[in-house]
């Protein structure tokens, strides 16, 4: 895939898909953008009253819930890996192993578009560290890090 998407430009929605195996209604990224191929890249989540958690979180104060936004973070996460892996990694699955110093700053609400500014802090083998920030109008509203595991399914 790396041949497919160079550096610096944007993966859409149908290539995330060839990428990692999420689906809906848990495919919470629909583009990634400023891609820097196996260090860095924005994903964007367009959230919309339509979410499926939205009826139970909370009926009449809708919110993100703040799981599912490190969740966007870690499947950014997960196609800046598969994406500087090539080929050979599509269809892999990526697993959680850590989320560390994980803050939630302001709410994410219907109408808001989600920017997650996520950075490879290293790789060791299947091993990645990523530091990421999600930001709404340019307002921080979450920031973690986290590591993850690429592994066959």
């Amino acid at each position: 895939m790396a041949e497919d998407v160079p550096s610096g430009t944007v993966i859409d929605i149908a290539a995330i898909m060839r990428m990692i195996p999420h689906r809906y209604p848990f495919l919470l990224i629909d583009r990634l953008v400023d891609v820097v191929s196996g260090e860095s890249a924005t994903g964007i989540k367009n959230v919309t009253v339509n979410e499926p958690f939205f009826p139970g979180h909370f009926p009449g104060a809708p919110v993100m819930p703040g799981v599912l936004i490190v969740e966007a973070m870690a499947q950014t996460a997960a196609v800046i890996a598969v994406h500087a892996l090539g080929k050979e990694a599509e269809g892999k699955i990526v697993l959680f192993m850590s989320i560390d110093d994980c803050r939630f700053r302001r709410p994410v609400t219907p109408g808001d578009q989600l920017m997650l500014e996520v950075k490879k802090d290293r790789a060791r083998g299947p091993v990645w560290r990523f530091m990421g920030v999600g930001k709404v109008d340019g307002q921080v509203v979450a920031e973690a890090t986290f590591a993850a595991m690429i592994r066959d399914r």
